[in-house]
């Protein structure tokens, strides 16, 4: 499968125009680890154990309002929803809204979800997951201009986030956590669209304004991690090429804490094709290096047989996959380091 404009496509030379599609993988389940705790190894701050039913549970809700498609009402049930949830756990939160024109001519209410643990901390991680799934299951065989449920793609990421936000409040952790949500994400137009001109930077259009148009104008963090299809039933996660290039030593981090936990057999050293996904533009114009988590089959070259069709639902979903991301996850944020800036200077 190579569907040239996807979201998910290959950087050549790190321009959008020259992008491949990627897909599916095959890997048997992981074990479920939830009554393991790992010692922080930096700072003496016990690592809260992470609720894979908690996260379950807010993956459920997400895709019982129906797809989460800009401008209908399970759109806009969700946000108030996502938006109450964080609000709930203490965190600062607000919504960053703006009308956007997509590729189509349409123009929607943009929505993302910002929510702050300590902003007043200096040092801060971001961790993002888009929240809205695509009109469209154009990947499928059948009823391809319907929308599908998107559990994994983009529900999951989410879960994984609202667990997260859940335990930073009682968690004693002094490193200020932003956890955004961005809207618009799959709203892209793919190669094949004859309908309308060819237009680049049709995807990740809330990361893009979020990234043109930040919550606190002095804004900067450490690093950031995004979640993308991060709760599918035997996941594979190489080293996805756009984060080898702005951010290796990120992407380092995070992939030895999961093999250290035993993850290795999902995390794998392997260099992946390079993305178009949220953290390209957190890295291009918010200067944030940040990395992206996501099931890819890097033997086969695709996402999963399932990515933008209608079965991506909840029977594809493993709660074992949620623990596994959200642990390596917590892990890292209660491990302290200081990553340099894009330009090369420290902080």
């Amino acid at each position: 499968m190579a569907v040239l404009g996807k979201k998910y496509s290959f950087l050549k030379l790190l321009t959008i125009a020259s992008l491949l599609v990627i897909g599916s993988c095959k890997q048997p389940a992981p074990e479920s680890t939830e009554t393991k705790q790992e010692a922080p190894a930096a700072i003496n701050i016990p690592v809260p154990a992470f609720n894979s039913d908690s996260a379950l549970h807010y993956l459920q809700t997400q895709v019982e309002f129906g797809p989460r498609v800009p401008g209908t009402d399970a759109h806009a049930k969700c946000a108030d929803y996502l938006f109450q949830k964080l609000k709930s756990f203490g965190l600062q939160t607000q919504i960053q809204s703006e009308t956007i024109t997509t590729f189509d001519n349409k123009k929607f209410r943009l929505k993302n979800i910002i929510a702050e643990y300590k902003p007043e901390a200096k040092q801060r991680v971001l961790l993002l997951a888009h929240w809205d799934t695509r009109p469209w299951a154009d990947h499928d065989s059948v009823r391809k201009d319907q929308p599908f449920d998107g559990a994994n793609d983009g529900a999951s990421g989410v879960a994984v986030l609202l667990e997260i936000a859940r335990l930073l409040p009682a968690s004693g952790l002094e490193t200020g956590i932003d956890i955004l949500l961005v809207d618009l994400e799959d709203y892209g137009q793919e190669e094949d669209d004859t309908r309308f001109p060819r237009q680049e930077n049709t995807w990740c259009l809330g990361s893009q304004f979020w990234a043109k148009n930040m919550h606190r104008s002095d804004y900067f963090a450490q690093y950031g991690i995004l979640l993308d299809m991060v709760g599918g039933a035997n996941p594979v996660f190489p080293k996805e090429g756009t984060s080898l290039y702005y951010a290796p030593d990120v992407l380092s981090r995070v992939w030895n804490i999961a093999q250290n936990m035993g993850y290795g057999q999902y995390f794998i050293n392997e260099p992946a094709p390079q993305t178009i996904d949220d953290h390209l533009y957190i890295n291009q114009l918010a200067n944030i290096r940040t990395i992206d988590i996501v099931h890819y089959d890097n033997v086969k070259k695709e996402y999963p047989p399932y990515h933008h069709t209608h079965g991506d639902n909840l029977s594809i979903i493993d709660k074992n996959t949620l623990n596994m991301v959200g642990r390596v996850v917590v892990q890292t944020i209660f491990t302290r380091k200081v990553f340099r800036r894009n330009n090369g200077s420290g902080i």
